[in-house]
């Protein structure tokens, strides 16, 4: 979906929302408040120049807006693959930008991200993994790393792994299976704006990607051992 038809439909209220170079910025109100909204367009490769621009928004909401609700609109490819970026350091910029989206989640800021066109890889971690809560819509794509590439990486063969992803979601791209692992909570249908309304009231510090995992049967294992790793701190 283009992003200014999602601008339109999400926020009914009104926007200020610009986009320069693939960088969304802005500001919108959503059920009677003021949000600030950043994120990509075009499938954007997060290279240096756009991490340190996400990450400044969030700071600045962080200053000068304090309590503000963020909202992160995601189309990317991931991180930008250059010489140029690996050189500068690349996995720091994309780090200090998850820092500025935890440090405005502890600071109180609800932060919600959208996944509304395209999701891969450093680009969604960065951004919509590191929100209170991550929808997606139906249609949107969503992997870390894609099959063909994994065979690769791992020395697993291909048709194995297309075979794996059928059952277990952690093999697999798309919406769906991220829903199932709980990356995902929910994906929105209908009425956009009043989704968005309602998972900026329903935000919170709290962390329940592994529990929706189990109770989605995408993850059936991660919140045990959660759960058995705090208990076992808690004793000792």
């Amino acid at each position: 979906m283009d992003w200014k038809t999602l601008a339109a439909t999400l926020f009914p209220q009104g926007h200020e929302i610009t986009e320069r170079e693939l960088f969304l910025s802005g500001q919108a109100r959503v059920a009677g408040r003021d949000v600030t909204v950043i994120g990509t367009t075009g499938h954007a490769p997060i290279g240096v120049e756009i991490a340190l621009a996400q990450a400044e928004a969030v700071l600045r909401t962080v200053r000068e807006q304090p309590g503000r609700p963020i909202v992160i609109l995601i189309d990317t490819q991931g991180q930008r693959l250059r010489h140029r970026d690996e050189m500068l350091g690349i996995n720091s910029y994309m780090a200090h930008l998850g820092k500025c989206i935890d440090l405005a989640r502890r600071r109180g800021h609800r932060v919600v991200g959208l996944v509304y066109d395209q999701a891969l890889s450093g680009g969604f971690i960065t951004s919509g993994l590191m929100a209170d809560a991550c929808y997606a819509l139906p249609d949107a794509t969503i992997r870390v790393m894609g099959l063909p590439a994994m065979a690769r990486i791992t020395k697993v063969p291909e048709a194995l792994l297309t075979e794996l992803a059928r059952d277990n979601p952690v093999f697999a791209p798309g919406a769906e299976n991220y829903l199932r692992m709980g990356g995902v909570v929910d994906l929105w249908r209908g009425d956009l704006a009043q989704a968005l309304a309602a998972a900026l009231d329903e935000a919170g510090p709290v962390d329940r990607r592994s529990e929706l995992g189990r109770e989605r049967g995408g993850r059936r294992l991660a919140a045990n051992v959660i759960e058995a790793v705090l208990a076992d701190d808690g004793a000792a």
